[in-house]
């Protein structure tokens, strides 16, 4: 009834050097996506689908690693590092869940800028704040119920290898390898529920993105063509940096993982992409810049008082 993680360091000056690690890590994935949530409420000209979205991608973010960090953290410096049955399936379904989240509200995003780019007079009316909202809960509602269903299946399955998972968490890959009944059956069955929560979000993002470079080329001013090109960069970065780890990860046949090559591309989307979303967002964008610039001020101003 219990799982043992066997990818942590057995050497003492290894594991607490992982543990500042992956500590400042999170740290900073919190303080940056914070930032970006309450500087979002608190400036109203960034009150706009755009920003909203961003916010959402933000929380949801927090979220999601909240699911495993401190887990992480914890076992770093416990000598038993253990999980139940039940709570690896419940860590399992909130971070595939979110994790799907994030990707249907990039796709999302990818949306809204297809409407602002590609038409911008319907803008308004079509992106309305009934709408935005709608988006967002139909994201994470949408990821969290295929999560569900993926997990409820697979821990349907028997488990019949030693219960040690090579890895940090509980995750689809080294879970499955200790099913005993992995046929091809099975793995196709995983190999469709990622499909449907990687490949269909980007394929909304790709359709999106052909719309857009199309109305952008018929621009015939070179500054809007670089302002409305400037406006997606920090988006395409990140879904850069998503679905290239998503997709390395859950999109293979099982044949090909390797743990500790999994193991790494792991810690990539579970810490790398929180942390630099946050960066690629303000570095690229002088709203938020101001706007983050305006709150901190604000508490630096109150704390002197």
């Amino acid at each position: 009834m219990e799982f043992v993680f066997l990818a942590y360091p057995s050497c003492p000056e290894l594991r607490a050097l992982s543990f500042l690690g992956v500590s400042m890590a999170y740290a900073f994935i919190i303080t940056g996506n914070v930032l970006i949530v309450v500087s979002i409420q608190r400036e109203a000209r960034l009150h706009v689908p755009m920003y909203y979205f961003l916010g959402s991608l933000s929380g949801v973010e927090i979220c999601y690693t909240a699911v495993v960090v401190p887990h992480i953290l914890a076992n770093t410096l416990q000598s038993e590092k253990t999980i139940t049955l039940l709570g690896c399936a419940t860590q399992m379904v909130f971070f595939i869940g979110l994790g799907s989240a994030d990707c249907f509200i990039l796709a999302v995003m990818a949306y809204d800028r297809y409407v602002a780019i590609c038409h911008p007079l319907q803008y308004p009316l079509i992106m309305t704040l009934t709408v935005c909202v709608r988006l967002v809960v139909a994201s994470v509602v949408t990821g969290l119920f295929l999560s569900l269903q993926l997990v409820a299946f697979i821990f349907s399955l028997p488990f019949c290898q030693a219960p040690g998972i090579q890895h940090f968490f509980c995750d689809v890959p080294p879970i499955m390898s200790l099913v005993c009944a992995n046929s091809h059956f099975h793995e196709l069955s995983v190999l469709v529920a990622a499909t449907l929560a990687i490949a269909v979000p980007f394929f909304l993002i790709a359709t999106s993105y052909a719309f857009i470079v199309t109305a952008v080329l018929k621009m015939r001013s070179a500054a809007g063509r670089r302002r409305a090109f400037s406006t997606c960069s920090s988006h395409l970065t990140v879904v850069s940096l998503q679905y290239g780890c998503c997709a390395f990860v859950y999109l293979r046949p099982s044949s090909s993982h390797h743990p500790r090559q999994d193991q790494l591309i792991s810690l990539v989307y579970t810490l790398g992409t929180p942390l630099l979303n946050p960066l690629i967002y303000t570095l690229r964008n002088s709203e938020m810049k101001g706007a983050i610039g305006k709150v901190l001020a604000r508490n630096c101003g109150f704390l002197r008082g």
